[in-house]
């Protein structure tokens, strides 16, 4: 049985969502559900005539003269036997505690749920319509009205009794009443009126439009927005009516009260029942089309149509065809539509089916947007809404929206989303990084992914590298040098790079991420052996920031070599790490950097390198000679002998000069 109604409840829905020949972009207004549980039951033996609403509960008549008492999910919970024929009208006072009863064999029934008292009357003919005073409760409120053939106004007396009195007969039947406040409308075959039970005045007639349409086929549909508008639906036409004082000046033998209608339009289809939505209105339609291939009327699915009405026409803002049971056979007169006031609840009541249409929360117009595969609105209104949503999660809809992305190709945007949409869940984002790897695009992925809080599993990081390895030198040195270097195994990577470097020795990339890698495991060594290979800039940097001053001792050569002004100031300022006797030693087999060095010495400290004056002269003449008279003229511990010897050799003619004046031999 319950399965049953789930289908049933699924084809509505389908039947709903195709109520269109061609699928709208427009987000519908309302959804839809079958009243089930009790009210399944019910109809399959009998069927609905009317029924009334309460905030807490519902009241359903039936064709063989059942009253069932519903909670909202459609449980009974009440049953009253009133008559052997159709339930013509229920009506409830504000507080839920009175219930008023009419039928088609004249019976009238007005008692209270909860307390003893209690009216019965049979009349000589069917009576349409009842309504209790809206508070009855109150003593001074025991009132109903009950409408046949003349429209009766019953009022209990002090002395408990009853008295009726006619408000209006002679125009035929009446069919439909509504009670708010102090004011009575009420509809007969010639129009409506409005009734102020305080002033005893009938304060209007608002005459019908269509005369042309029988009146019990096409019953007026009454309902009040407020409590001074009252709504009117007949055949095709809507007319708002606002009640208003008259000036005490125009009052003469006028009633205080007047009506202006304040707007009126026509509908495509016949009006069945309205109910307010706010300043829209929901108008539940009878439907007749005419069939292509017989050219016969037939019923159509009923529609309702939320509307914004303006003053002499009307928007449709939505519009619904209902698949409700027996619809083929329903005329105007066997719909209705009932609200609940406290909530937008609207009932759509046939003989076999209650419809209960609902506006959309926002898990529903989430819904509607994954639908749609509108994935990014859909996460922004889940995150607006995170408090008042019950079925959706902000993270099930960013996932799917990373799904989406992918299956439509765009990688790079479903990578960027990882990071809003996964924030810290380590799980989830090592789960993406498989799926991307499935999908051949960890490359995609790589930019975005977490380098702290959290950190994934090294293997992940390893296996980004490895991709990158293979097919993108630049894009693998890249992420080295952005990736703090304790996210993977190291000397896993270190191990992959040397591999690689066995097949393309030479390839700067790879050398330079190599003394990177060697860099972050503190092989500094290694690093610095690479850089200077490389002839890479950093490399003073890299010996001043890790003292590698010991490391170095061998390699002055290759430092002099990639820039001989540089390691020449890096080993001066550095003299007790590395001592002058080291590198003039290291620099035996290479006389002009030993030139180079020895003279920036000599420029700092006349006297520091004492002991290798005399190997200067040498390597000035040699390599520098405009430097070898000022070194001549400073040095105070150049062997002047052995000065002269060289410079006679060479034919330095002014060097010869000065020697010998500075020796006496002035001549």
């Amino acid at each position: 049985m319950a399965e049953a109604e789930e289908q049933e409840t699924e084809s509505l829905e389908e039947s709903t969502d195709e109520s269109e020949e061609e699928e709208s972009e427009e987000e519908p207004k309302l959804k839809y559900e079958r009243l089930s549980n009790g009210v399944t039951e019910i109809l399959q033996k009998d069927a609905a005539s009317c029924m009334t609403v309460h905030d807490k509960f519902l009241a359903l008549g039936t064709h063989y003269g059942k009253v069932y008492l519903l909670d909202i999910q459609g449980n009974i919970t009440q049953k009253f036997d009133v008559s052997p024929v159709k339930i013509n009208q229920i009506s409830l006072d504000e507080s839920g505690e009175h219930m008023g009863v009419c039928s088609e064999d004249g019976k009238v029934q007005v008692f209270g749920l909860y307390s003893g008292e209690e009216f019965h009357e049979t009349f000589d003919c069917p009576i349409k319509i009842i309504a209790v005073h809206p508070h009855f409760v109150r003593s001074s409120c025991k009132q109903f009205v009950t409408g046949g053939k003349k429209l009766l106004l019953f009022e209990r007396s002090w002395m408990s009794r009853w008295k009726s009195s006619v408000l209006h007969e002679g125009e035929g039947n009446i069919r439909s009443v509504k009670w708010r406040g102090h004011l009575i409308a009420w509809a007969n075959n010639m129009g409506v009126k409005i009734f102020d039970i305080t002033s005893k005045q009938r304060i209007t007639n608002v005459p019908r439009d269509d005369i042309s349409l029988r009146p019990d086929m096409y019953p007026c549909s009454l309902c009040w927005k407020d409590s001074v508008t009252l709504i009117i639906g007949w055949g095709t036409s809507v007319k708002i009516c606002s009640v208003k004082e008259r000036h005490a000046s125009e009052l003469r033998d006028l009633p205080s009260r007047y009506v202006e209608i304040v707007s009126q339009f026509e509908t495509e289809f016949y009006i069945s029942g309205l109910a307010p939505l706010c300043d829209q209105l929901v108008v539940l339609s009878f439907v007749k089309e005419v069939s292509e291939k017989t050219e016969r009327e037939y019923c159509a699915r009923p529609r309702l149509d939320i509307i914004q009405p303006l003053s002499e026409t009307c928007e449709e803002i939505s519009s619904d065809a209902l698949t409700v049971r027996g619809f083929q056979e329903n005329e105007c007169r066997d719909y209705h539509l009932e609200y609940s006031e406290g909530e937008s609840l609207f009932y759509i009541v046939s003989p076999r089916d209650v419809v209960v249409a609902k506006e959309r929360d926002q898990d529903d117009h989430i819904d509607w947007l994954l639908e749609k595969k509108k994935y990014e609105e859909a996460l922004m209104a889940a995150e607006i809404s995170q408090k008042n949503i019950k079925r959706h999660k902000i993270l099930d809809i960013g996932l799917a929206y990373i799904n989406h992305l992918v299956e439509k190709g765009e990688y790079d945007i479903a990578a960027r989303k990882c990071q809003k949409i996964l924030g810290k869940n380590a799980a989830l984002w090592e789960y993406e990084v498989y799926k991307f790897k499935e999908i051949g695009q960890l490359k995609a992925i790589s930019p975005y992914l977490p380098r702290g809080d959290p950190v994934l599993k090294p293997l992940i990081y390893e296996m980004i590298l490895h991709e990158f390895l293979e097919s993108d030198y630049e894009g693998f040195a890249t992420l080295i040098r952005e990736w703090p270097g304790d996210l993977y195994n190291n000397s896993v990577i270190v191990q992959a790079v040397r591999d690689h470097l066995k097949k393309d020795s030479q390839n700067r990339t790879l050398l330079k991420t190599l003394a990177e890698l060697y860099t972050y495991d503190k092989n500094y060594g290694n690093a610095l052996e690479i850089y200077l290979t490389l002839r890479h800039k950093d490399v003073f940097q890299l010996i001043h920031k890790h003292n590698l001053f010991s490391s170095i001792k061998d390699k002055i050569v290759l430092l002099m070599d990639f820039d001989s002004e540089k390691a020449v100031d890096m080993l001066l300022d550095n003299e007790d790490k590395i001592s002058i006797k080291k590198v003039v030693e290291e620099l035996e087999d290479r006389p002009e950097l030993q030139h180079v060095y020895l003279h920036k010495l000599f420029k700092r400290d006349h006297h520091k390198g004492q002991r290798y004056h005399e190997k200067q002269i040498s390597l000035y003449a040699e390599y520098d000679r405009p430097n070898l008279l000022p070194f001549l003229r400073d040095s105070t511990h150049c062997p002047l002998e052995k000065a002269l010897e060289i410079c006679q050799q060479r034919n330095f003619v002014e060097e010869t000069v000065y020697l010998l004046s500075r020796m006496g031999n002035s001549r």
